[in-house]
């Protein structure tokens, strides 16, 4: 006997066709098969640095220690202080998203303008705090020197507290300039020279005996291998072959180069993000005020891009708690 499937009854109810399949708007129903694409991509960035991180936990950075500034307190130990700070930021401007549409639903164009300009004030906040936080990790603090094998020694003096190369080296005069494209080989530029020779750091070393080398490797929570006075010396002197200030793509002061390069991806692909986010923004805002959405009689498309906004701020909640916390 054969069946013939008909789209009546049921079928037909649960997706009447036209422009609001499954009682979903078509722009919002994009939307959620944009965010549920944009998902699978920061869940694949983030696996591959779980693994990455598992792979060289034995020498990744203590987060408290790389992410420890906060503004006009300088010199100030203050761990995850300001990330912290910024991730409230962020949360909030999520809150004043909710209530922009809510106040669509109501049709209230006064007040989806306003908490529409406090998410956009929000997020530019939250991307100016970013933008501050890469300069302080591409600066850095301290310093230190890279091996032949690529494993980085930093400097702490005998109670264990990190010292900055600008504090205990003494650089000597050089006419060591720099390689640009007009007088560099192959025309090509060269990175900028470090402050400091690594000469003058191993001599300058060798003559503060209160200094030690500390090693990346992990010996316990938030505790790092330090080195004896003897042991220091010969590591520094055998296998230092390069200063290291702050960080770049191919090399950081903090510990495995991958790392830097997983911070400037993950968080660089978040802030991207957020600026679309804002743009996005700003332009339903401009159509806020100039009653685009109150003459269709709708406000849905101020909660379309409170669903991104939404998704934007989620993501950074799992880039905060990987990359930051654990």
């Amino acid at each position: 006997m054969e069946t013939t499937l008909t789209r009546t009854g049921t079928e037909g109810k649960t997706w009447g066709g036209g422009n609001e399949p499954l009682k979903v708007s078509y722009g919002k129903l994009m939307m959620w098969i944009f965010l549920l694409s944009d998902s699978l991509t920061f869940s694949g960035f983030l696996a591959s640095y779980g693994f990455t991180r598992y792979y060289h936990s034995h020498t990744w950075p203590i987060a408290d220690e790389v992410f420890n500034h906060f503004p006009f307190l300088h010199g100030v130990d203050a761990p995850m202080y300001y990330v912290a700070l910024m991730t409230f930021i962020l949360i909030f401007s999520s809150v004043t998203m909710v209530l922009a549409v809510d106040a669509g639903n109501q049709m209230n164009k006064k007040k989806v303008a306003t908490y529409m300009f406090l998410t956009i004030v929000g997020g530019l906040v939250f991307l100016g705090s970013q933008a501050w936080e890469w300069k302080n990790f591409i600066t850095g603090t301290y310093g230190a020197v890279e091996t032949e094998g690529g494993n980085i020694l930093q400097f702490v003096n005998s109670d264990g507290e990190r010292v900055a190369l600008a504090d205990f080296v003494t650089a000597t005069p050089t006419d060591r300039a720099q390689h640009t494209r007009a007088n560099g080989i192959w025309f090509t530029d060269e990175p900028d020279l470090p402050s400091f020779a690594i000469e003058d750091v191993i001599a300058s070393f060798n003559a503060n005996p209160d200094l030690l080398v500390r090693t990346t490797e992990n010996i316990g929570v938030h505790e790092k291998r330090v080195l004896s006075r003897s042991a220091s010396v010969a590591k520094l002197e055998a296998e230092a072959v390069a200063v290291v200030e702050g960080a770049n793509l191919k090399r950081n002061e903090y510990g495995p180069k991958l790392f830097g390069g997983y911070f400037f991806f993950i968080t660089g692909f978040h802030g991207f993000h957020v600026s679309i986010g804002i743009l996005l923004n700003i332009i339903v805002f401009a159509n806020v005020l100039i009653g685009t959405y109150e003459r269709r009689g709708s406000y849905e498309m101020v909660e379309k891009v409170g669903l991104y906004w939404h998704f934007v701020d989620l993501v950074w909640v799992f880039v905060f708690t990987f990359f930051y916390l654990v």
